[in-house]
């Protein structure tokens, strides 16, 4: 029934693997990993049909030219012509599946804020560091932060790395980073505002397409201290009843307090502590001047705030 001059031969090819392979005489060893594409595809002139076999065994639905090795095996195939007439046996591949490869990246991240106090609409920066502790790198990075409602979103300093953007709608800020080798890092500096006091707690974590074998330092969280009270730039001392004095309002919510008021130059002007309120700018010419302010917080703490202040008499 088969004419070997008048039909065909089949054989086999190994189309794709992720490992490499050994031939030896017409036979072929395959080394994949789990989860790796591995094809074969039969080579036969005049063929219309196809049986694949495993181990010596018929492969049930497995009659196209081309079959997807999942198992390890001694894989063959037989081609069939129109007739129904049978090529050869072709020689076999050997196909050794082996676990997985698991990539892991220790990804780490550091959210702080600027070291200086901070009042009522203050703006302020955050900056995020991300760094990829190994062992292997760390690709398609994600980094959220979702802001409090304690603060306005100001700007996004353009990172080195990555694209980040911010949703208005949801608060959140996403930066994406490709890739980080072992050891790299990545900065991300954010403009904020406050616009509520009290403690600010705020947290950022990252994410990676690896698995990590720390996740404990996949997110950091500040906090940051926002005193309740509303510096001005600019006030009047005209005798007008309006605006008259350097107030601070909320200054009288902490215990103790220092006000220094310095010139252009860098000499003391005035200088009171337990300052309440009534300072006029006796004698001064209108013009920027520069403050020194120092707070007695919770547990004792000195905040000091720096700023300039602008005396107009003709208002």
């Amino acid at each position: 029934m088969f004419n070997r001059k008048a039909n065909f031969v089949s054989s086999l090819l190994l189309l794709s693997a992720t490992a490499g392979f050994a031939q030896s005489g017409g036979s072929q060893t395959v080394n994949a990993l789990s989860g790796a594409p591995v094809k074969l595809r039969a080579s036969s002139v005049n063929a219309t049909s196809f049986q694949w076999i495993k181990d010596g065994a018929a492969i049930t639905g497995a009659t196209s030219s081309d079959y997807n090795v999942i198992l390890s095996g001694s894989y063959t195939v037989v081609s069939f012509n129109a007739q129904g007439c049978a090529s050869d046996i072709s020689d076999p591949v050997i196909v050794n599946i082996g676990p997985s490869v698991v990539l892991t990246a220790d990804l780490m991240i550091n959210k702080n804020s600027e070291q200086r106090a901070v009042s009522l609409n203050d703006t302020f920066e955050y900056l995020i560091q991300v760094k990829n502790n190994g062992i292997d790198a760390a690709t398609n990075i994600k980094v959220e932060d979702v802001l409090p409602e304690e603060l306005k979103f100001e700007q996004l300093i353009n990172p080195a790395m990555g694209f980040a953007s911010y949703n208005y709608g949801s608060k959140t800020i996403l930066w994406e980073i490709s890739r980080l080798d072992n050891g790299e890092t990545a900065d991300l500096k954010i403009k904020v505002k406050a616009v509520n006091a009290g403690i600010i707690k705020n947290t950022a974590t990252v994410t990676g397409s690896e698995t990590d074998p720390n996740p404990k330092n996949n997110s950091s969280t500040d906090s940051k201290s926002v005193a309740g009270i509303i510096i001005p730039n600019v006030f009047t001392p005209n005798g007008d009843g309006l605006n008259d004095t350097f107030k601070i309002p909320g200054l009288e919510l902490y215990e103790a307090n220092e006000l220094s008021i310095l010139n252009r130059w860098g000499g003391t002007v005035y200088h009171k502590i337990s300052y309440r309120n009534d300072w006029d700018a006796p004698g001064l010419n209108e013009g920027t001047y520069f403050y020194l302010l120092k707070v007695k917080a919770a547990g004792n703490k000195w905040e000091i705030y720096k700023g300039y202040i602008t005396i107009l008499r003709n208002k």
